[in-house]
C-alpha cells in the first residue's frame, strides 16, 4: 500500500514520518519542504514565518522536536506585551489593568465586577463579541479585544462564533482582575509561560527528524485531482495514480482542484480566512525591546503583532543588530488596498514612532495567503456540506472533524479510508504545531 500525499508542510511531513517514508509520495508546490514552519536566510538574518515557538504540553512532540536539533535548543519563559497609546502593557491586559491609565483602569474594573454580578445562564454567547463583553465587561472589551479582533481577524466581533475560543483567550477570575488592577502580578497570567525554540536555523530546524528521509517531490504542483479514478495531474503533464490520498493543502483549494459540483465549490467559496504580510525590518542596533513579541491595540496603526527574532534566538540575527517582524492581516473583509511597499514603508515609521527601532537598515516583505481561519457563522455548515461530498470518495468522517480543536486525550484510531485530511488548512481547523504532528501521527494509527 503507497500514500500520496498533497503538501510537505509539518501536517504532510508528519504523515509521511509516522506512515513510513518509505511507504509515501509527497508532491510538494513550493522550492522546499516545511510549508508554513519554514524559515529562510536573508543577510545573515533568520526569518520565520511569523512569530513560532514550541509551547506544547506534549512529551512525545517534544521529544521530537529536541530530537529534530539534538537538544540544541533554548528554553525559556517568555515576556509579551501590549502596546496601547504609547504605553506597555504587560499581556493579558485584561489581568494587569494596573498598567493602564485613569480614568479608564477604574472604569475597565467597575465594568467589569458589574459584568460578574449578571447572574450566569448555561446559554452559549450568541458570537464572539457577546462572550467578551460578560469576559470583560464592556469597557475594557470595546477598547481593547474589540479593536484586536478587527486587526487580527479583519472582522467584527459579532461576526465570529465561540466555538474557537478555548484557552486561547484568556478569561481571568474576579480577584486576579482585582489583584491586577491594584500591582503587578506576582506570575504571568498569559496561557504560553516557558518556550522551546531552536538555536540555529530558525523554527524550521524542529522539523528536520521528519524531513529527513522523505520522498519529496518539490516544485511540483497539482493541476487536477480526479477523486473519481483516483489520479492526480501535475503542472508537468504528468499524472499520477494513487491508493490512498491525504491531503494536506487549503480545503477550498483542493474542491477546485477536484473540479466539484457547483453546490461544493459554493461552500468552499464561502470559507473564509485572513491573509498575512510580513514585514521583516532589520535595525543596526542591539534589540531595543525586552518582550520577545508584543500585540498593538491602537486602530490607527497598521501593526497587529511584533516580534523580536533575535530575542527568540541570538542565532537569528547578527551580532549588533536587531530583526523585527510585524504582522499585518487582511482578507475579504478587509482587502488590502496598498502595495506590499506602502504597508513596509508605513510599518517602519510605526516602528520608529513606537520606539522600538531608531532606523531601518532594510526591509522585506514576505506575503502568506493563508494565515488565520475565520469561524463566522457560515463555516460550520459549508464545511460539513464540503466533508459530505468527500465521503463519497473514502473519506472517513470524524466525530470532531467539525470541531476548531482536536482534544488528543480523548481521541481514539479511527478508519483511514481512501481519501484523508490533514492540518490547519486541510481539515480547516485552529490547530498549532504540535497538532499538526499528532494528526500524523493519529492518521497512522489507523492504517
Amino acid at each position: 500500500m503507497t500514500y500520496t500525499i498533497l503538501g510537505a508542510g509539518l501536517s504532510g511531513l508528519s504523515c509521511s514520518y509516522h506512515i513510513g517514508h518509505e511507504q509515501c509520495e509527497i508532491f510538494e508546490s513550493q522550492m522546499h519542504p516545511g510549508g508554513h514552519v519554514y524559515s529562510y536566510e536573508r543577510d545573515g538574518f533568520v526569518w520565520d514565518e511569523g512569530p513560532h515557538v514550541s509551547f506544547t504540553q506534549h512529551d512525545y512532540v517534544q521529544n521530537l522536536f529536541a530530537k529534530s536539533v539534538n537538544d540544541n535548543f533554548y528554553e525559556f519563559s517568555v515576556r509579551v506585551e501590549n502596546y496601547f497609546n504609547d504605553l506597555w502593557i504587560p499581556h493579558p491586559a485584561q489581568s494587569n489593568l494596573y498598567a493602564v491609565p485613569e480614568p479608564l483602569r477604574t472604569e475597565c474594573l467597575e465594568s467589569f465586577l458589574a459584568s460578574r454580578e449578571v447572574k450566569e445562564t448555561s446559554a452559549t454567547p450568541s458570537h464572539y463579541g457577546e462572550w467578551l463583553d460578560k469576559a470583560f465587561g464592556k469597557v475594557f472589551s470595546q477598547k481593547f479585544p474589540h479593536v484586536y479582533t478587527k486587526k487580527y481577524w479583519t472582522v467584527a466581533p459579532e461576526l465570529l462564533t465561540t466555538d474557537w475560543i478555548g484557552k486561547r483567550v484568556y478569561y481571568p477570575e474576579t480577584e486576579m482582575v482585582i489583584n491586577g488592577y491594584e500591582n503587578p502580578q506576582t506570575e504571568s497570567t498569559h496561557y504560553i509561560k516557558t518556550v522551546r525554540y531552536p538555536k540555529i536555523g530558525g523554527y524550521y530546524s524542529f522539523a528536520q527528524v521528519l524531513v529527513s528521509g522523505a520522498n519529496i517531490m518539490i516544485d511540483n504542483p497539482v493541476q487536477n485531482i480526479d477523486l473519481k479514478n483516483k489520479r492526480i495531474g501535475l503542472r508537468n503533464g504528468d499524472y499520477h495514480d494513487y491508493d490512498k490520498l491525504i491531503n494536506t493543502i487549503p480545503l477550498p483549494e483542493f474542491i477546485r482542484l477536484a473540479k466539484a459540483p457547483q453546490k461544493i465549490l459554493n461552500a468552499a467559496n464561502q470559507l473564509s480566512c485572513t491573509s498575512l504580510l510580513l514585514v521583516n525590518v532589520t535595525a543596526p542596533h542591539s534589540p531595543k525591546l525586552s518582550s520577545q513579541w508584543f500585540y498593538v491595540y491602537d486602530e490607527d496603526k497598521l501593526s497587529t503583532r511584533v516580534n523580536s527574532t533575535g530575542l527568540m534566538s541570538s542565532g537569528n540575527v547578527p551580532i549588533g543588530k536587531t530583526g523585527i517582524q510585524v504582522e499585518v492581516y487582511f482578507s475579504k473583509y478587509k482587502p488590502l488596498t496598498m502595495s506590499n511597499e506602502e504597508v513596509a514603508q508605513i510599518v517602519c515609521k510605526e516602528l520608529i514612532e513606537m520606539g522600538i527601532i531608531d532606523t531601518v537598515e532594510s526591509v522585506h516583505t514576505n506575503l502568506v495567503s493563508y494565515a488565520n481561519i475565520i469561524y463566522d457563522h457560515f463555516r460550520r455548515e459549508n464545511q460539513n456540506i464540503i466533508l459530505e461530498w468527500l465521503e463519497c470518495y473514502g473519506l472517513a468522517r470524524e466525530p470532531d472533524d467539525l470541531e476548531p480543536m482536536t482534544d488528543w486525550s480523548t481521541v481514539k484510531p479511527g478508519t483511514l479510508g481512501n481519501l484523508a485530511l490533514a492540518g490547519r488548512f486541510a481539515q480547516w481547523k485552529y490547530f498549532w504545531s504540535d497538532d499538526c504532528i499528532l494528526r500524523g501521527k493519529y492518521l497512522a494509527s489507523c492504517k
